[in-house]
């Protein structure tokens, strides 16, 4: 199945754009719009290091996917064990944190911290901030790669209105990236960041999507490998779904992880 839908890119009236988790209207970004076919990645034998995306089935024991307390006990060690087996790493180490999303539909976006959906094609972390991240979760040990590995999964119920769209790692060329800060502003009013990726629109990107997903699914997909033989980074955006119009609005949650392999 293919759909035509509206995939938010980034123009290049801005030397260096910047944007922020929570005040969007601080945000520099020059976004254009451009309708893309997104194909259905169901059935498609996707691998981690070709095109730097997968789905696995994943039932979690976690009840409540809103209470810190079960993440860090619970879905910390079963996304480690997830991504551990995904990848065939040594080791997985995972922040402690899970990020939930919301679409606009739902009135939660923006009620906790980095809930908005992410509206614009985008990598989450640039080569060097990803690479000095490794380092110190790596605690001083020496490694020769580790990977950024994303894993998403839908909380709502099935269809989602504002899925997620992954771009094959293939279809990406180096100058369709654009360096960007990342800024994230606290609720307590501390602010840091980091270099980030966004996307210039290119006729040649194949997108792809996973309908109708459930809680006992789970997307995998590479922010940042250094090994320059494997995919090394997938862009992804929430778009609207036009398939889904009045589908209960997503709500889903992000967790960020590092897989290392030891030297």
């Amino acid at each position: 199945m293919t759909i035509t839908a509206d995939i938010a890119y980034a123009g290049r009236s801005i030397a260096r754009p910047r944007y922020y988790a929570n005040a969007h209207d601080r945000d520099e970004i020059d976004i254009v719009t451009f309708p893309m076919p997104v194909d259905s990645a169901r059935g498609m034998a996707s691998e981690l290091d070709r095109e730097g995306f997968i789905l696995a089935a994943h039932p979690s024991a976690v009840t409540d996917f809103a209470d810190e307390a079960q993440i860090a006990a619970t879905y910390v060690p079963e996304i480690a064990a997830l991504v551990q087996a995904a990848t065939g790493a040594d080791e997985v180490r995972v922040s402690p944190r899970g990020i939930l999303r919301f679409s606009e539909a739902s009135g939660l976006a923006g009620s906790s911290n980095n809930s908005h959906p992410a509206r614009f094609a985008h990598i989450d972390v640039a080569d060097g901030s990803a690479a000095a991240m490794a380092k110190s979760g790596a605690n001083g040990r020496p490694f020769q790669r580790f990977v950024s590995i994303n894993v998403w999964r839908a909380l709502s119920p099935a269809p989602q209105d504002v899925p997620l769209a992954l771009c094959d790692a293939r279809s990406l060329a180096p100058q369709d990236l654009i360096v960007a800060d990342a800024i994230f502003d606290e609720p307590d009013g501390k602010e840091w960041g980091f270099e980030a990726l966004l996307v210039a629109h290119g006729p040649q990107h194949k997108w792809y999507y996973y309908p109708d997903m459930t809680r006992d699914e789970a997307i995998i997909f590479k922010t940042k490998d250094s090994d320059p033989a494997a995919a090394h980074h997938v862009p992804h955006v929430a778009f609207n779904d036009p398939t889904a119009v009045g589908a209960p609005p997503r709500s889903s949650i992000e967790m960020r992880a590092t897989a290392y392999w030891w030297a």
